[in-house]
């Protein structure tokens, strides 16, 4: 089973670079944001549970976010793997993560990590934000911000993957054809 860690900075190229893997691989798509919206929408008891939270302005507790990925990776059992995008974000995250797997007689196979300079993130979300509408995509503070939380809060996570030899920095700068020819050569190896 391929279970893959797509990770980057806001304007990596994640969405981009996911939709071609899965396609190619034949993988699952876990978002988590979706997953939490199918629940919610679907009000399952962790669904439920994650609204109130939200409705709140609290984030989603760990253990619940876990336990919805618990239920797609069950109602999935059939799968050729998994591509997780937007989790983990944390340690933590990640430890629960490699436990549910365990669980499951799976495991992460490989982070790949998109680099790419800060200019070209900051380039990237304005012109995704004049095609997509996102206010968050216009306003370079609001950018630099989501830029400077994710090295400050997430780029840690990858030492957790490097610590089990799973970590792949992938060269996440030129066309997307390019960077996805690294990331394929990086699954191969």
């Amino acid at each position: 089973m391929l279970n893959l860690v797509l990770f980057g900075p806001p304007g990596s190229g994640k969405g981009t670079q996911s939709a071609k893997l899965i396609e190619k691989y034949k993988l699952v798509h876990l978002s988590t944001g979706d997953i939490l919206r199918g629940e919610i929408a679907a009000q399952t008891p962790l669904g439920l549970e994650a609204k109130k939270k939200m409705d709140k302005g609290e984030l989603v507790p760990d253990e619940v976010v876990i336990g919805m990925i618990g239920n797609k990776l069950d109602k999935n059992t059939d799968a050729k793997g998994f591509i997780f995008d937007g989790f983990p974000r944390t340690t933590a995250q990640a430890e629960a993560l490699d436990k549910l797997l365990k669980e499951k007689g799976t495991s992460i196979t490989v982070m790949l990590a998109l680099e790419v300079e800060k200019q070209e993130l900051v380039n990237r979300l304005l012109n995704r934000g004049k095609d997509s509408g996102r206010a968050d995509d216009q306003d370079i503070a609001v950018i630099e911000n989501r830029i400077a939380v994710y090295n400050r809060e997430t780029a840690v996570v990858a030492n957790y993957y490097k610590a089990q030899g799973k970590h792949k920095s992938i060269f996440g700068m030129g066309s997307i054809e390019d960077i996805f020819n690294r990331l394929c050569e990086a699954i191969g190896k």
